[in-house]
């Protein structure tokens, strides 16, 4: 498995998104970026146009995660805003084939996202249609969370399924990730990593993305 750090500009400064990304620029892998519209989650943060802003002032690839009611209808445009990878609910989609499908012929990756209430064995059938499976390890909606330790044999289960399955598909752990837990999480078949406070909650975001990265390739390897 190849490691992947996501750095989450969900609790970063908002006012200056350009500056934030340029923190982890070189280092990190994906810039990911938190949906939010205050219905699906009880939170609100931003929208396409904020993302394809940002998709002009960065050269990392954005990393969508759309926490919101009727991805069907808005995600093909989050690929048309500059997002590199769009990842939807299962417990929104109400086509989620369909929409995963669409994401792909826009030109991103498409990812499929589940709660930590979701069962991981109800969506094995979808995994042929998807780049990217992610295990929430936290309750969505807001940063700053607790790890949920109960997620690893999902984590486990997850990863299972896709050496099954037989193809390149990335397991993505996003919630409370942090140099306290990302070990536990690549042990258990993890290989692409959100962090958001464990980076921007850091005097030194580019370390942070270095050490998480050393961190989880000792625990893979």
């Amino acid at each position: 498995m190849a490691v992947q750090i996501s750095p989450s500009i969900l609790t970063a400064d908002f006012a200056r998104l350009a500056d934030v990304a340029g923190q982890v620029a070189g280092v990190a892998d994906w810039l990911h970026v938190d949906v939010m519209d205050n219905h699906f989650v009880p939170n609100l943060t931003i929208g396409a146009p904020v993302v394809e802003s940002l998709a002009k002032a960065t050269t990392l690839p954005l990393d969508c995660h759309l926490m919101i009611e009727n991805p069907d209808r808005w995600a093909p445009s989050f690929v048309e805003a500059g997002a590199g990878s769009v990842t939807i609910h299962a417990e929104a989609a109400k086509a989620p084939v369909r929409t995963l499908r669409e994401i792909r012929k826009a030109g991103a990756r498409a990812g499929f996202a589940l709660n930590p209430a979701t069962n991981v064995q109800d969506y094995e059938d979808i995994l042929s249609e998807i780049d990217m499976l992610l295990v929430m390890t936290v309750e969505p909606g807001f940063g700053g969370q607790s790890f949920l330790d109960i997620m690893l044999p999902k984590v486990r289960k997850a990863r299972e399924m896709i050496r099954k399955h037989g193809g390149e598909i990335w397991l993505q752990v996003d919630g409370g990730v942090s140099s306290r837990t990302i070990e536990r999480c690549a042990e258990a078949g993890a290989d692409v990593f959100v962090a958001g406070n464990a980076v921007y909650g850091s005097d030194d975001p580019a370390k942070a993305v270095r050490d998480l990265r050393a961190q989880a390739e000792r625990a893979a390897s």
